[in-house]
């Protein structure tokens, strides 16, 4: 078995997401790895010291170091650890995470090279990063889909007598969590009984603004903050829509456990998006910053209840190939 140097965000705090650090982790301690992880600093000029501090301490005990690898200030996260890693001839496999890393490669292309040229593999959770590597000339990166433990997921079948939307994301003005708001004043505006949920912590300050903007529309939202994934999804039976309003994304692991739930999905056309939902057939897909768009896709699902749960029902179809014993086999492997 792989012993494995995990570099990545292992915040365990109110103002951050489980993140797939520990969920992956967990899974392949499970399955018999040997795991070392970097780092929980909250300070960010020590948690890189401590990445570098890891990678040197652990040189000889680990076979391979996984970057998880973001297009925002974290990117230099990973240029520092992959340059470690070639001057400690450590294979270092860089994980895409970063919705707008295809920026990057345009924006950032010396540092791009120094750490995606020389990795021993390149892994993606989605085609969509898998596709734009290849136009920037990165070849071979390898798809493996983010997963989850499906028998976690209990399948629900929702009624539509009235909008109960569900948006669980971290606050962060990349998410765009302002536009939930948006959609549901003018929902309420067009008569609709409509009612609003948003989970997840506040990343960077945007949930006063979000809240700020409620109490200025005049309209109630129920803000939970951070939750334990188990709540979050007892709490999703109450709701019937899932609302993704983010403008970037790359593979969103809260929609794929949203689909596993039969929370018919509403998401922004971004990122990989359209490569994880095909519109109008196992979700609804419109573009970024257009409330009206959304609500015009959700009463949609209010008007075809039983398009809407086939729908639900061939999502849960669609995201059962990304559970963890099938996807196992592709880390097990790497």
């Amino acid at each position: 078995m792989k012993n494995v140097l995990y570099i990545g965000n292992n915040l365990r705090n109110q103002q951050s997401n489980t993140s797939s650090i520990q969920v992956l982790g967990a899974l392949l301690e499970k399955e018999g790895f040997a795991m070392y992880y970097a780092s929980s600093k909250q300070n960010k000029v020590l948690r890189l010291l401590d990445m570098a501090r890891s990678c040197i301490s652990l040189s000889d005990r680990v076979d391979v170091v996984f970057i998880d690898t973001y297009s925002t200030l974290n990117f230099y996260y990973a240029v520092v650890v992959s340059q470690l890693c070639r001057v400690l001839k450590l294979p270092y496999i860089p994980i895409l995470h970063g919705g707008n890393l295809p920026s990057r490669l345009a924006d950032s292309p010396f540092l791009s090279n120094l750490v995606f040229k020389h990795a021993y593999k390149t892994v993606s959770p989605s085609l969509y990063m898998v596709e734009a590597f290849k136009e920037a000339g990165y070849e071979g990166v390898k798809y493996i889909p983010n997963s989850i433990e499906i028998e976690k997921y209990a399948f629900k079948e929702r009624d539509f007598s009235d909008v109960r939307m569900l948006w669980v994301r971290s606050f962060s003005e990349i998410y765009n969590p302002c536009l939930a708001v948006r959609v549901l004043k003018q929902l309420q505006d067009a008569g609709v009984s409509a009612s609003l949920c948003m989970v997840g912590p506040d990343a960077d300050g945007s949930l006063e603004a979000v809240q700020q903007l409620a109490k200025d529309l005049q309209v109630s939202v129920r803000f939970t903050g951070k939750l334990p994934k188990e709540e979050w999804i007892s709490l999703s039976e109450d709701y019937n829509v899932f609302i993704n309003t983010t403008n970037f994304d790359n593979m969103p692991v809260s929609v794929i456990e949203a689909m596993a739930l039969g929370l018919p999905v509403v998401s922004t056309n971004v990122g990989g998006m359209p490569y994880l939902i095909t519109d109008k057939k196992d979700g609804l897909l419109v573009a970024p910053e257009d409330a009206a768009a959304f609500v015009g896709a959700i009463q949609q699902l209010v008007a075809h209840p039983e398009a809407s749960r086939e729908m639900a029902l061939a999502a849960r179809k669609k995201v059962e190939a990304f559970d963890w014993e099938v996807v196992k086999e592709e880390w097990v492997s790497c």
